[in-house]
């Protein structure tokens, strides 16, 4: 997308005025822009991140990837309070966000939820039969499809055999793409263009229709007339330092705020907008997960095939999702256990081992915090969440050992290899939080939807309820977490957002 241009070339005086900002090129900004555009207005997308191009980041290595695609460069935690693990929370910081990095996977958000929204919260429009006109347009967009059996690895089959070897029914993951040659390089950008992430689907559609996207600005400022939004501020980065340079203001009819679960509520709560309501910050979902290894005697080559190709549900009553993945041999390695030659030899075991991950449907006991101008992320497990998580872990070193696995690694820091005699003796409840391995792709709910504005952040259609015209479209805006992937439905509340401001007039 060489139409993408660096905030860092810009001038301070160069007059920057739109219709729409979109701040976020992500899941969700990506498509109110394409969007929006289209329908005929001026749309200016502003991106925190670097641009990378298809072609650029086809040809990193996964470290050199998270260095420059990934916030912090993928070393952001959630600071565990009480018998709760810290949480290592991965976010993309680049033009296409998230979206970009993510495996693929695509749920609609499950009916069980939307009968929540609607009853609990009362969000009538988010009843399934309403939603299901923006699912399929998403899906049509980025080209969901099912994973073939045949594009499974080797390590997603064993896995698959021992879960029906104890009578656990898995499914077929589907994904955005086109042409997948199982690399298993998905959470590092596709090198071959075949996973549809929106910096190749939406956001050419936006700048096709006239958008303009600009990558290295920091928004940090809401600008306002009277009780409206009337544009964003914020600083170019520049170097390799991403040193904040000149101010650039960007004038707007109306603001789409869409940076994400972590740095949307820290713009509003910097700009005091939804503090009122002590809600902004709060609510945050993570899906906290945790991955689980199992050597087997035979060669698995867990990363030839799709990174994700199933799933398992069967424990959803106790809020338990399954789903397959791999991690490439070089960051595996790094996280092997042992010192040394101890270490060596575990990493020459990569080859024979499979891996998969289990998450928690989890109750939302996290928040952002802005502490002096510095974000704190912190998360505090319910005592129903903590108790589900040895329960993961248990479900699924039986379904290894099903699938004859010679010893299987649980996430427990200094734990080692296990076999199924160990499995037996482990009291795995006894296990601290502090010694827990867990990990987290999915943040989500700190500026959540709401009709009242006394506990949400923004109102049914997506609009804060103290500025007019100020609307948030991404993950933070979900009532609670999905128990699933989110791309799919992180796009598709954009989508509902977008569709019903093609259909408001512009503000004068």
């Amino acid at each position: 997308m060489s139409e993408v241009l660096s905030a860092s070339a810009l001038s301070a005086r160069e007059a920057l005025d739109a219709d729409v900002v979109v701040v976020g090129s992500g899941a969700g900004g990506a498509v109110v822009a394409a969007e929006l555009a289209e329908a005929g207005q001026r749309v200016i997308v502003v991106e925190e991140g670097a641009h990378v191009a298809p072609e650029r980041y086809a040809h990193m290595r996964p470290s050199e990837n998270m260095r420059h695609m990934w916030r912090d460069a993928g070393l952001t935690f959630a600071l565990g309070l009480g018998d709760t693990p810290m949480i290592n929370v991965m976010m993309g910081q680049c033009v296409g966000g998230s979206s970009v990095l993510t495996g693929g996977v695509c749920f609609r958000i499950p009916g069980s939820v939307m009968r929540e929204w609607s009853t609990q919260h009362g969000l009538q429009g988010l009843r399934e039969e309403a939603m299901t006109p923006y699912f399929e347009e998403v899906e049509r967009a980025i080209h969901v499809e099912e994973v073939p059996a045949e594009m499974r690895s080797r390590g997603s089959a064993l896995f698959v055999a021992g879960a029906q070897k104890l009578g656990y029914p898995v499914h077929p993951v589907r994904r955005n793409t086109r042409g997948c040659n199982g690399c298993g390089r998905c959470n590092f950008g596709c090198p071959h263009g075949a996973k549809l992430s929106v910096d190749v689907t939406y956001l050419p559609r936006a700048l096709a229709a006239g958008a303009r996207v600009f990558s290295d600005l920091r928004v940090d400022r809401v600008l306002r007339k009277g009780d409206r939004v009337a544009g964003v501020s914020g600083r170019a980065l520049t170097g390799s330092a991403r040193t904040p340079g000149s101010r650039l203001t960007i004038r707007a009819r109306r603001v789409v705020v869409a940076a994400g679960a972590f740095a949307s509520p820290l713009l509003l709560m910097r700009n005091g907008i939804g503090v009122r309501s002590g809600q902004v910050g709060r609510n945050l979902t993570v899906h906290p997960g945790f991955r689980v290894m199992a050597r087997f005697d035979e060669p698995v080559r867990g990363w030839q095939g799709a990174l994700q190709s199933v799933y398992l549900d069967a424990f959803e009553a106790e809020r338990i999702t399954m789903v397959g993945l791999f991690v490439p041999p070089g960051v595996l390695a790094a996280t092997m256990p042992g010192i040394g030659r101890a270490h060596v030899a575990r990493a020459r075991t990569i080859p024979n081992l499979a891996i998969f991950g289990g998450m928690i449907h989890d109750d939302g006991g996290g928040r952002i915090i802005d502490l002096f101008g510095r974000p704190l992320m912190t998360y505090r497990m319910s005592p129903r969440d903590r108790a589900a998580v040895p329960v993961l872990m248990r479900r699924m070193a039986e379904i290894y050992f099903a699938a004859g696995a010679r010893e299987v690694f649980l996430p427990v820091l200094g734990l080692g290899g296990i076999d199924a005699d160990d499995l037996a003796r482990i009291d795995l409840t006894r296990i601290k939080g502090r010694d827990l391995e867990c990990g987290s792709q999915h943040p989500l709910g700190t500026c959540r939807m709401g009709v009242n504005a006394a506990n949400s952040v923004v109102d049914p259609w997506g609009q804060a309820w103290d500025l007019r015209d100020l609307y948030v479209a991404d993950g933070s805006i979900l009532p609670s977490s999905l128990g699933v992937n989110p791309q799919q439905s992180i796009m598709s509340m954009a989508l509902r957002i977008a569709w019903h401001l093609r259909e408001q007039p512009l503000p004068g």
